[in-house]
């Protein structure tokens, strides 16, 4: 049985199978973990996304890594909060975790790191984006190892306070 892990870092350092990359619907790079995930993967990563025609909220879809030491890029499209009730924000976030370890598992993935989904400029309130993710993860985990990379310091306090026998 594999399980959840969360952790202070740079997501685009994960040494394992796949990187969850919080992607814009256009999935042509952006700000934030999905800038910084494009940058260090090099511009194949670019090329690579501009075939897969974008990705609508709450799904994902996979590349390569390219010069990332992650061997694939998971691209899932988060909820902007405020432009959803909190329920069908809930349920969208609930989806890209969902839909990213499926692709995890059709691809043979057993080591895969997730940013906080939407929990940056898309405004999802932290706690409840880490409340999500923790959950959804837990749920649908079998056989993966999953690890929260939080980069964010406010982050990573209330996931102390929330989850302490998670952090590392």
């Amino acid at each position: 049985m594999a399980g959840v892990k969360i952790v202070s870092g740079d997501i685009t350092q994960f040494d394992g199978d796949a990187i969850v990359n919080a992607a814009n619907e256009s999935l042509l790079g952006g700000g934030g973990v999905d800038g910084a995930i494009h940058f260090a993967a090099g511009p194949e990563l670019l090329k690579e996304c501009m075939t897969l025609g974008g990705c609508k909220t709450g799904q994902a879809k996979i590349t390569m890594g390219y010069n990332l030491k992650a061997r694939h890029v998971i691209h899932t499209v988060g909820p902007v909060y405020y432009e959803h009730s909190p329920q069908e924000a809930r349920a969208l976030l609930e989806s890209c975790y969902k839909k990213s370890l499926a692709l995890a598992v059709e691809n043979s993935c057993k080591t895969v790191a997730f940013p906080l989904i939407s929990a940056g400029v898309y405004g999802y309130p932290k706690g409840a984006a880490l409340e999500v993710a923790v959950e959804t993860i837990k749920a649908e985990v079998a056989d993966i190892d999953a690890t929260i990379v939080l980069f964010d310091r406010e982050a990573l306090r209330i996931a102390g306070e929330m989850f302490p026998d998670l952090c590392q």
